[in-house]
């Protein structure tokens, strides 16, 4: 169920993507119980007059490498899963493709699981909907 989009300067091979998508899927299936083909993943590469972000918020020394990892999921995990989520991305894409910790941006966005629909214009989540 979750839906991740991935945000980054344009230039990086397909395997230093493909590694970026990995590495959070497999986060996901770690930390919040994801089940196996629960995996719909987009990235979008930019250029640099296209993408902004502030190289020292809160004291953290970012650079152009900067992934802007953006997850929806339904709200239905707790702050220790969530951290515990955030702290496996970063290991797992530090691990591969090599980003730095520094320039690993996440933002969970939650819905109601009703919110969803995987095809065939059904809520699938709501339990009466046939």
């Amino acid at each position: 169920m979750p839906l991740t989009h991935v945000s980054l300067r344009h230039g990086k091979p397909a395997t230093y993507r493909r590694d970026i998508l990995d590495g959070v899927y497999l986060a996901l299936r770690e930390t919040f119980n994801v089940p196996d083909e629960d995996r719909f993943m987009t990235i979008t590469e930019h250029d640099e007059t296209n993408f902004t972000y502030s190289a020292s918020y809160l004291g953290i020394a970012r650079s152009d490498d900067l992934v802007i990892i953006q997850i929806t999921v339904s709200n239905t995990r707790d702050v220790a899963q969530k951290q515990a989520l955030y702290r496996r991305i970063v290991e797992r894409l530090t691990e591969a493709p090599g980003v730095r910790p520094e320039d690993v941006f996440i933002n969970l966005v939650e819905v109601k699981p009703e919110n969803w629909s995987f095809g065939h214009g059904i809520a699938q989540y709501v339990k009466n909907e046939a």
